[in-house]
């Protein structure tokens, strides 16, 4: 059965027109779709914003919680290919992006390819290092967290709160700390952009570097000022990066397309 996008997209700003493209946006783990709300008045007005929400959070809170980054993955590309009726292009931060990377793969399958795909705060899929151990003490957890600057923990010192979004977050980290991608996985046909912040020392630019190796087509990197959770200080410059390149994009597609219907 075909998953429902409904059931796995918010949708932040609907194009008020028919939508040149849509751009998909995969959250942190223990993140939300609410992440990338604000992106919605930044975008250019022909591209539609559509975010992931994983199971149980927000209104899927009382959903079990994901088995593994494959089998979401699995259940994303099949929900979106409803939604490949424009040209679709990929985001995603920390364990989003190796959740992007691995919807792309299984589109690429489907013959819907991503325009470009954006991958941030996140080393190459072959240089994470496989754990699934984390600090049984809540405390102790949370103050990991804090050290990379986690964004889900801004309004975490209400402990009601704390122990609504506290299941979620160490559930994405373990899926995230046990994901090993595929060995015999085909390269991206599209193009990809490697974002890390400047002063995120688990996410360094050599480790971004690293999805070159991933892709057929274009690659490039981006470093930003900030630490692991710099897209948060600097949403517009890194909107204004991600804006220009998909409408370089559309515009490419647009002459290809012209071109093919003057031949035939």
């Amino acid at each position: 059965m075909t998953a429902s996008p409904a059931r796995w997209f918010r949708t932040y700003r609907a194009s008020p027109e028919a939508a040149a493209l849509r751009l998909v946006c995969f959250p942190h783990a223990g993140g939300a779709p609410t992440t990338y709300r604000s992106w919605a008045g930044i975008l250019p007005r022909d591209i539609e914003l559509l975010a992931a929400c994983y199971p149980g959070r927000q209104d899927r809170i009382g959903e079990p919680f994901a088995t593994s980054v494959h089998a979401m993955a699995d259940e994303i590309s099949d929900a979106l290919r409803a939604l490949a009726d424009v040209p679709l292009a990929l985001f995603g931060h920390s364990m989003g992006a190796v959740v992007a990377h691995e919807v792309a793969l299984r589109l690429q399958e489907y013959g819907v390819s991503p325009v470009r795909i954006f991958l941030s705060g996140s080393e190459a899929p072959h240089l994470r290092e496989r754990s699934e151990s984390q600090p049984e003490d809540d405390a102790a957890f949370l103050a990991e967290l804090r050290q990379l600057g986690h964004s889900s923990l801004a309004a975490v010192e209400d402990p009601l709160l704390l122990e609504l979004i506290l299941p979620s977050i160490r559930s994405d980290y373990r899926l995230s700390a046990a994901y090993q991608p595929s060995a015999d996985s085909p390269k991206h046909r599209a193009p990809l952009v490697a974002y890390t912040g400047a002063d995120d020392a688990n996410c360094t630019t050599k480790d971004v570097a690293a999805w070159s190796g991933y892709t057929s087509a274009a690659f490039e990197t981006r470093v930003f000022p900030g630490d692991h959770f710099f897209l948060q200080d600097q949403e517009r410059q890194l909107l204004a990066h991600i804006s220009g390149h998909l409408q370089s994009d559309l515009r490419l597609r647009r002459v290809l397309d012209a071109g093919r219907r003057t031949r035939n």
